[in-house]
């Protein structure tokens, strides 16, 4: 059996996430991370749990691990925590979405039968498309080209949790413990971190922390949470083994190139920065 690791047992690690939020019976939890992040009061949360079985993992039939929740018995509502940097994330956020959307639709039923859907996604990194946002809570809706104070619908919202610049503004700025908002991130990134005062102006955090510590103590959970902490280290490996080859790929072909065009080995090589025996093993010398 595998043995756990420290940092697969953080809520990062979207097994251990979905056990936390997703789980039938901690719905009081996620009632709280929800309102934080809408910022608004909901009422009732029902889960729509999904059993993770140990053999879905081992044979990579799990993919995006992810919560589903009804808000007050209307709202839709998805919760993803990524750690994984994939492209077109945002396509697949608003795919996500309008999946979700038309969920609550037969054919021939009218449109007001389509309730409000919302989005969330806690990344453990940047997105490209927003970097130039300081920010690390977005909320995105659709809004008038000159008037942005006006929105469209309200059936469509997004929110966006970039942990890597939460972590800049904590390292910046400190805890703002009355933000519940920096509260439910801190103990997403570092559970170890939420203090007694910050646990007991939140009684929901303090639930999520201490259905975290029941889960440390059970093997299988540790064991679950370990099996699936390898397979995301595994893809990140893959993909990063296939992007240095595919670099290695391009360096290759500009070197052979150059070379058709006649251009010396001494130049080729301060251009790609090989030494000349790296040079002349592609070029065949």
């Amino acid at each position: 059996m595998l043995m756990a690791k420290n940092d697969s047992m953080v809520p990062t690690n979207d097994y251990i996430f979905v056990r936390i939020f997703g789980h039938t019976g901690n719905e009081e939890i996620t009632k709280g991370l929800i309102s934080a992040i809408i910022n608004k009061e909901v009422q009732n949360v029902k889960l729509n749990e999904t059993p993770i079985l140990e053999k879905d993992i081992r044979d990579d039939k799990v993919g995006i691990l992810d919560v589903r929740a009804r808000i007050d018995g209307e709202v839709q509502c998805n919760i993803e925590m990524q750690i994984v940097q994939s492209d077109n994330i945002e396509k697949r956020l608003m795919f996500y979405w309008s999946k979700l959307y038309s969920e609550d639709i037969k054919e021939g039923e009218d449109y007001e039968k389509l309730n409000k859907t919302i989005v969330i996604l806690i990344a453990d990194f940047e997105l490209d498309s927003i970097k130039e946002i300081e920010k690390y809570h977005t909320k995105w809706q659709i809004r008038e080209e000159e008037y942005g104070k006006i929105v469209l619908t309200s059936v469509l919202e997004i929110h966006i949790i970039e942990l890597s610049k939460f972590m800049n503004r904590l390292r910046n700025k400190g805890i703002d413990e009355k933000d519940k908002v920096m509260l439910w991130s801190l103990f997403i990134k570092n559970p170890e971190k939420i203090g007694e005062s910050a646990m007991s102006e939140n009684e929901d955090i303090k639930r999520a922390k201490e259905e975290l510590d029941k889960i440390k103590q059970d093997k299988r959970e540790r064991y679950l949470a370990e099996l699936r902490d390898k397979h995301i280290r595994d893809t990140k490996a893959v993909e990063k083994y296939g992007y240095k080859k595919g670099i290695e790929e391009k360096q290759k072909a500009v070197i052979l190139n150059m070379y058709k065009e006649k251009i010396d080995i001494d130049t080729i090589c301060k251009i790609v920065e090989l030494s000349k025996e790296e040079v002349k093993k592609i070029i065949g010398e």
